[in-house]
């Protein structure tokens, strides 16, 4: 059982584990232990309130599908263990990002007094440098 939140749980048949051989480096263990985690989890057929499968689908992340099934591989840790919680720990972050909202931005527009300083400003800097010029005798 994986916990998302307080209210938010997801059972063990929703999340398929497989073990597969790491990529990379690693001598002579790397062509023998399936040591790399390929997390499968598929947002239609989960148990997931329906805002956070909305959320899910509509974000643009690299590792969900198109049909909705996000995909992580875990391979950074030596034992398989590590693997596995990595992967499940990546996937509660997503099914948490996906819950955050995010803040309604409202155009704003600087006050006249703001405009006002910007051209004095720009007006000033622009005598200075013209003061730099060279002197008519």
């Amino acid at each position: 059982m994986l916990y998302i939140s307080q209210n938010v749980q997801l059972a063990d048949w929703e999340i398929d584990l497989s073990f597969i051989r790491a990529q990379g480096a690693g001598g002579q263990n790397v062509n023998k232990v399936a040591s790399a985690v390929h997390l499968r989890f598929d947002i239609n057929r989960s148990t997931l309130p329906a805002f956070y499968k909305e959320r899910l689908l509509k974000m643009n992340d690299q590792r969900i599908s198109k049909e909705g099934v996000v995909v992580i591989k875990a391979q950074q840790f030596r034992t398989q263990e590590k693997n596995r919680d990595d992967a499940l720990e990546r996937l509660r972050e997503l099914i948490l990002k996906a819950g955050v909202r995010q803040k309604v931005r409202r155009p704003t527009k600087p006050s006249k007094s703001a405009q006002r300083k910007r051209l004095d400003k720009k007006t000033q800097r622009g005598q200075t440098k013209q003061l730099r010029g060279k002197i008519d005798l």
